[in-house]
């Protein structure tokens, strides 16, 4: 009896001593305690031409000297794309309580599966979704990307953020596959020519927006350097049209999808027909001694400014610019601009055409220029609507307030919206002098079929009927409907019962 007791009392006392020695996991709450990852976005790099999947995976690190509780994991479910996640070996979409030892890792392997001819709605040409961590009050994201359209990819599907160059080798380039064209990060033309025949559309994808030196910067731009040069052509019945990625229905009339097209310093002869650009940041920039020439276009839907010319020279002729967030038109550091038969709108807080000749290099602390260079300014306007729910939708700025050609301008048979323009400050004889034939119009005139929804056609009693000048060279719209050849309307439509 004896000999048994001695082996089960020590036997109980070490169980005993194992109970008490044992502790509860002690996780790290420390808010600054964050995860890291082996790669901020989890591309699945292949174009499906086919209904296929991928798989691809990544490391979460804990870099703590304590265990980590990871409260949620989930997907934002920003798209319709259907993505499969396994995490630490447990499969799911949305997972809690996820636990990783002190200076340790757990892998995350995630599927996709594209139908590339499902509609755009359901697989988009870029597919971008969010997997979320919530830990110790932190949110931090890992972006899962995919491919679903077959499309042209432009420079490549893995340039996201980044610049590339397309060297047209003193050449020309011309995109005239019926894929649509994706341009993926920022493109630079250069060295020749890039033409976009009828019906080429190009998707641009902008990322997301960060702030990058105190601005907001966005992704997705065309730019045309100075040795190249821009050539779209488009039709009636087939437009040339860039914009974003985003087709989904809500996305429909979204700006700021995209960063916008930039015509370099110098880059000469461009040239836009029948050509659409929209649900961008700015429109088009034109940059100092460049030049465009606009025939049949529409900008519209940017969250800035629709055609932004800097000293540069523009042409448009038969040209729509509304719901832009910034002026419709903004011409700055003077240069030269002939706008015959377009329609300029701003219901928003800005105006439909604002126009400087200065750029100003030192400002007081509430904005006033105090230190500034002139630039020379000779614009003609002639046919057009500058019209909008703003008491004055025409800006002139002229810094040099004396008697010189740094400033000129002319308006002709326009229909506009100006009040404060005409102060002594101002331009007090700006209808008499510098507006010829011009309509005042007040806030409840009719001009337009429904502005509302984009419809600038012109209504069945719209004062712009047959009060336009003549010009003989122009005898179509932007409808590429024939205008009265003695009577024609102002504006970029001519009226026909609809």
């Amino acid at each position: 009896m004896k000999l048994i007791k001695i082996t089960i009392l020590p036997a109980i006392a070490l169980f005993f001593l194992m109970v008490a020695c044992r502790k509860e996991t002690q996780f790290t709450t420390d808010s600054g305690a964050k995860l890291r990852f082996s790669r901020d976005t989890m591309r699945f790099d292949t174009v499906f031409t086919s209904i296929g999947s991928a798989t691809r995976s990544f490391k979460i690190f804990n870099d703590n000297k304590q265990p980590i509780k990871i409260s949620k994991i989930y997907l934002g479910n920003k798209t319709p794309a259907i993505f499969n996640l396994n995490i630490d070996g447990v499969t799911g979409k949305s997972f809690t309580d996820v636990e990783i030892p002190a200076n340790d890792s757990i892998y995350v392997f995630g599927e996709v599966t594209v139908n590339p001819n499902a509609p755009l709605s359901n697989s988009p040409f870029i597919i971008a979704e969010d997997l979320v961590f919530e830990t110790n009050g932190n949110v931090q994201r890992v972006v899962l990307e995919a491919f679903g359209q077959n499309a042209n990819y432009i420079p490549s599907r893995f340039d996201g953020g980044k610049a590339a160059i397309l060297d047209c080798g003193g050449g020309e380039i011309v995109w005239n596959d019926p894929k649509p064209y994706v341009i993926y990060g920022i493109l630079y033309v250069t060295n020749g020519t890039l033409r976009l025949p009828a019906g080429t559309h190009i998707h641009v994808h902008g990322g997301l927006a960060r702030p990058n030196d105190s601005t907001l910067y966005r992704d997705g731009i065309l730019a045309i350097y100075g040795d190249a040069r821009l050539i779209a052509e488009g039709t009636l019945q087939k437009p040339v049209i860039i914009e974003g990625d985003r087709l989904e229905k809500e996305f429909l009339n979204e700006p700021d999808q995209w960063a916008g097209v930039i015509i370099a310093n110098e880059s000469r002869n461009n040239a836009f027909t029948f050509t659409t650009i929209r649900n961008s940041r700015v429109g088009v920039r034109v940059d100092s001694a460049a030049s465009l020439s606009m025939k049949h276009c529409k900008i519209y839907n940017t969250a800035s400014s629709g055609l932004v010319p800097q000293h540069a020279t523009v042409t448009a002729e038969n040209c729509l610019f509304y719901n832009n967030g910034g002026n419709a038109i903004q011409t700055e550091f003077g240069g030269n601009y002939d706008f015959k038969y377009c329609t300029m709108t701003s219901y928003g807080q800005e105006r439909a055409l604002m126009v400087n000749n200065y750029r100003c290099y030192a400002t007081d602390a509430i904005g006033n220029c105090l230190s500034a260079k002139t630039y020379p300014l000779s614009m003609s306007v002639t046919n057009c609507i500058i019209y909008g729910s703003k008491e004055d939708q025409i800006g002139l700025y002229d810094a040099t307030k004396d008697i010189t050609n740094d400033f000129n301008f002319q308006f002709k048979n326009c229909i506009v919206r100006v009040k404060e323009l005409q102060t002594k400050e101002g331009f007090p004889n700006f209808l008499a002098a510098n507006c010829v034939d011009c309509i005042n119009a007040p806030s409840n005139a009719k001009l337009f079929k429904k502005p509302s929804d984009g419809n600038y056609h012109l209504d069945t009693l719209s004062i712009a009927e047959q009060k336009a000048f003549v010009i003989p060279t122009i005898n179509t719209d932007l409808d590429a409907k024939n205008r009265d050849l003695q009577k024609p309307d102002i504006g970029c439509y001519e009226f026909y019962p609809r």
